[in-house]
């Protein structure tokens, strides 16, 4: 475990110092990445306009998930896609091949490959935009234990959307070319956005148990504001460890049937 931490720090360290390189860029990153923020919160301006509240959730309660959303997606765009774009663009060319040669996980060393180190405002957003939903709640901030569980939750969920990326990704060892994997992911995981429980019927289950946008941003949510029973949360944990195994069994089976581009 220590050396996979080690691998990740290194890699983490050199993509911080290429971003760094060009610092006017990496600053215009980041006011984009504020701006893009601002403009993420309209909808749910306009959803909230004269109403108290939407499927039981106050516009400070929606606040909460919509902080998840930025961090989750911070997640997505910072560390997940970058990789793993990069897997399927080295799974095209045959490059490939070198990182079966390394003496380390192949998984491990592709999913740490690349980081995009900007999105830190993302993160730093996420967690502004929350004090200020409790801050405008009145009640004071969160307990310490829902605080811990918030945290854990969204663990839980960035751990999810990796596992479901790695299942979408692996499939560029069948199919080479999957140029709208990025654009299809994103486009679903934009409903992450809004609570869960605003979807009825058949997109509620399939939010919930296919595409699990309540396990990434609804749940963590409820746990940080004090609102989610144990049973929710340990079968949010559950299903996170679940969608893990499940995407490590794929990786394995795609790795088996990869020909390599020399052979």
């Amino acid at each position: 475990m220590r050396r996979y931490l080690r691998l990740v720090t290194v890699q983490f360290r050199i993509s911080a110092a290429a971003g760094m390189a060009y610092r006017s860029d990496f600053l215009l990153e980041g006011v984009m990445t504020i701006a893009w923020a601002a403009l993420t919160l309209l909808p749910l301006a306009v959803l909230y306009d004269g109403r108290a509240s939407v499927a039981g959730w106050t516009v400070e309660s929606a606040l909460i998930v919509m902080a998840y959303f930025m961090a989750v997606k911070a997640a997505l765009e910072g560390v997940i896609s970058p990789s793993l774009i990069d897997l399927v663009e080295r799974i095209r060319t045959g490059a490939f091949d070198y990182v079966l040669l390394k003496p380390v996980d192949a998984q491990a060393l592709i999913s740490a490959s690349r980081f995009e180190p900007w999105k830190i405002f993302d993160i730093l957003g996420a967690i502004a935009l929350a004090a200020y939903a409790f801050h405008r709640r009145g009640l004071g901030p969160p307990a310490l234990a829902d605080v811990a569980l918030g945290m854990l939750l969204f663990v839980a969920g960035v751990l999810a959307m990796y596992s479901i990326w790695i299942m979408f990704a692996a499939a560029s060892f069948w199919v080479v070319r999957l140029d709208n994997l990025t654009f299809l992911i994103g486009a679903i995981f934009d409903t992450a956005r809004w609570p869960v429980h605003v979807f009825r019927g058949v997109w509620r289950f399939v939010f919930t148990f296919i595409f699990p946008i309540a396990v990434m941003t609804t749940f963590p949510a409820m746990a940080l504001l004090g609102e989610l029973d144990s049973d929710t949360a340990l079968a949010t944990l559950g299903g996170s460890a679940l969608l893990l195994v499940l995407s490590r069994l794929v990786w394995r089976t795609a790795i088996r049937s990869y020909t390599s581009a020399s052979s």
